[in-house]
């Protein structure tokens, strides 16, 4: 006999009120086992669980994997809304389609991530190492494809990312490095860009901007300031409303651009350079 058959057989000499109160506690343990969401799962548990899961479907909302080493698993289309994956080893993993709304992956490894229709809105991204990140299947970045950052917070980050027609209004960018070394650059390829994005109120303050690219992309209202945009491309980007105080914009282009109510850009503002 288990010990569940025998606890409920002792609940048989128990008056009702407390028979009740005991089955639904053995229900209560039955569904959700010894771990609640609050508990910290290893990596092992974690490979466990979405490997039991329906494919393209594992669940692992509000779950604790801060600091696991998940290299390589196939997250694609999980539920990974409010999960703490702070500081864990992401390297390579497959988060196509994933849902990380609202997740912490601060200080996390994303290197070789793969992202595509991805959604990190509101999610946490402080100090997070994004290199060369996955965003296509082909060889150049499609809408179908694009990932969501909306309100996102990648302040602190290091990124060499395309994130092109990505939607991530209102991203907070403060202070992150994604400026290029070119002499380290094989024919240019690694360096952010975010052509076409809509990057509306996005934060972009003291943040390393050389080379990167802006193009056709959605910038009203944003924040540059104090950034290092030397060699940065504007061209027809809508940077109206947009404050370039302080910021370095030596080398930068705005052909093209819409520059209507720029703060911070002076002649380059008057001239469209």
């Amino acid at each position: 006999m288990s010990i569940i058959s025998r606890r409920i057989g002792r609940t048989a000499f128990l008056p009702i009120a407390l028979r009740v109160t005991v089955s639904l506690a053995t229900v209560a343990l039955i569904r959700i086992g010894p771990a609640s969401a609050a508990d910290h799962l290893t990596a092992a548990q974690v490979r466990s669980a979405v490997a039991a899961a329906p494919a393209g479907k594992p669940d692992l909302s509000g779950r604790d994997m801060s600091g696991d080493d998940l290299n390589g698993l196939d997250l694609s289309g999980a539920n990974l809304t409010g999960a703490d994956l702070s500081k864990a080893n992401l390297h390579g993993v497959k988060l196509v389609g994933a849902n990380l709304t609202n997740a912490d992956l601060t200080q996390a490894d994303l290197t070789f991530t793969w992202i595509m229709r991805a959604d990190f809105s509101h999610a946490r991204l402080h100090g997070a190492m994004m290199q060369s990140v996955v965003t296509s299947t082909g060889m150049d970045n499609t809408a179908d494809q694009a990932a969501r950052f909306v309100g996102a917070d990648l302040s602190d980050a290091s990124l060499t990312v395309h994130f092109s027609y990505d939607d991530m209004r209102g991203a907070n960018f403060a202070g992150a490095h994604m400026t290029v070394n070119m002499a380290n650059q094989s024919m240019g390829l690694l360096r952010t860009e975010f052509v076409a994005a809509k990057l509306d109120d996005a934060d972009f303050t003291n943040a390393g901007l050389g080379h990167v690219t802006f193009r056709f992309a959605k910038l009203r209202g944003a924040r540059f300031n104090n950034a290092d945009l030397r060699d940065a491309d504007f061209a027809g980007a809508d940077l109206s409303g947009a404050d370039f105080t302080g910021a370095n914009v030596s080398g930068a282009v705005f052909e093209s651009a819409t520059l209507t109510g720029v703060k911070g850009l002076g002649a380059v503002a008057g001239s469209g350079r």
